[in-house]
């Protein structure tokens, strides 16, 4: 016989090698304080159903909370033989108190356990992530509100297209984050489900009250299949597949950032304090927190691909292979949540080179569809504008001349309709101005967006 604490049919010992392969206490206990957080609530079920006597369940409850003062001061130990964040307290708590300790178990399995302990570590957890995402946006307020009228150029395809604000630009990023927080909060709903009481999959014979346990650990509502309690990991995909697109956004956010810092570009300048140098060259200044960030995203990817695949093809109910459920996440949890604060950090002390972004826009003929738009408003077909000021770009682009560099006659000898009024809508204030409509970048829509979006901050 074997001294696990389930090896009564078992003649044989493992190698201790195998055993290492096998545990999973390298990494589970992060959910320690979780593990014994189910165990109070379980006991004291257990005690108010009569299923063990009162007595038994107080001294396991005392035994439970010196474990908990244990964990608080850093004098847990935990060992390999006993696998799994489970089987360790058990151990240590029947170290603690004597054999009485066995009757925690009475009516749940390692199953429904360590599924509870890790819709709690993941619950306790997204608010704090949450947070950290607010305190991202409102930076991005903060910093739009103050760039509300500095002109920079727009892009598709990383080519100047229209002039926009980079206020106007920040709050495109402040939309993604918040999206990414909305996920997050509904990734709340399917986390706060309980699955303790579902046993290893068929539930169990004792009468336990499951509503009083999620009362006691603060769960909404119970799983009403046992089998799906067990085998559930929709809100750890979820968690990750959300994870995954901040990382996404994250990622956009810092290639642009790294561009804009670059000696050609030059719009902003990184924080010496979110920057490092090289061993070799010494006048540079590497945005390395921006690249970081963007390699990270591959990590949490990996994370998200990962449990995709390990969960594809399971049978109902609890496998093995869901073991490999939490690292991914545990990492991904730590990867997005220092992003965020780098990113917060960064974008808060970053310097923005408001001239250098203005006179981008001056002879880059991003004002060319403001001329196309005149022409349309002096009854010329759009198609037919598009096409004269086409023509009118060429002539600048041989000449070396912008569009209101040119003579007025030479844009009348394109398009008649052209008067001297043109040249006051060519400037790249007034092409960002007139775009008024919803969501454009006119200096007036940037400020309304900024209000909203701290009146939706400040009502969280």
């Amino acid at each position: 016989m074997t001294d696990k604490l389930w090896g009564g049919r078992f003649t044989a010992k493992a190698a201790k090698w195998v055993d290492q392969f096998g545990a999973s206490i390298g990494f589970d206990q992060q959910m320690a304080q979780e593990d014994l957080e189910g165990s109070l609530a379980h006991v004291a079920m257990l005690g108010q159903q009569g299923i063990i006597p009162q007595a038994d369940a107080d001294t396991i409850t005392a035994g439970l909370h010196q474990l908990q003062q244990q964990l608080a001061a850093g004098e847990l130990t935990f060992t390999v033989a006993n696998e799994d964040i489970h089987l360790n307290m058990e151990r240590l708590l029947t170290d603690l108190i004597g054999p009485v300790a066995g009757k925690l178990h009475t009516a749940r399995s390692r199953n429904d356990q360590v599924a509870t302990d890790f819709h709690l570590w993941l619950r306790h957890r997204l608010p704090e992530l949450m947070q950290a995402l607010s305190d991202l946006q409102s930076v991005l307020v903060a910093q739009a509100d103050q760039h509300a009228d500095t002109i920079m150029p727009g892009y598709t395809h990383l080519q100047h297209a229209q002039p926009i604000t980079y206020g106007h630009y920040l709050l495109a990023y402040f939309e993604m984050f918040q999206r990414d927080y909305e996920r997050f909060a509904f990734n709340q709903q399917h986390t706060d489900i309980l699955p303790l009481g579902a046993a290893a999959l068929a539930g169990t014979t004792f009468p336990i009250d499951r509503e009083f346990v999620a009362a006691q650990l603060g769960f909404s509502a119970v799983y009403h299949n046992s089998l799906d309690a067990v085998s559930d990991r929709d809100f750890a995909l979820e968690f990750l597949s959300n994870a995954a697109i901040l990382m996404q956004h994250l990622s956009r956010l810092a290639e642009e950032l790294i561009l804009w810092c670059t000696y050609e570009f030059n719009y902003i300048e990184m924080s010496d304090a979110f920057s490092t140098g090289s061993s070799i060259m010494p006048q540079k200044k590497n945005a390395d927190f921006a690249e970081l960030t963007r390699g990270k995203t591959g990590r949490v990817y990996g994370a998200l691909m990962g449990l995709l695949t390990t969960m594809k093809s399971l049978p109902l109910a609890y496998n093995k292979d869901m073991q490999e459920d939490k690292e991914p996440v545990f990492d991904a949890y730590t990867t997005i949540l220092g992003s965020v604060h780098i990113f917060t950090g960064m974008l808060d002390s970053l310097t923005v080179h408001e001239e250098r972004m203005h006179d981008a826009t001056i002879r880059d003929f991003s004002n060319a569809t403001e001329l196309a738009d005149y022409l349309a408003t002096k009854g010329v077909p759009f198609r037919k504008a598009h096409a004269i000021v086409g023509e009118l770009v060429l002539h600048g682009l041989q000449t070396g001349q912008s569009l209101q560099d040119m003579p007025l006659a030479d844009l009348q000898a394109a398009a008649p309709e052209i008067d001297q009024d043109v040249y006051a809508e060519l400037s790249s204030e007034a092409a960002v101005n007139r775009r008024t409509s919803l969501g454009g970048t006119a200096v007036a829509n940037v400020r309304q967006e900024v209000s909203q979006a701290r009146a939706l901050l400040a009502a969280r």
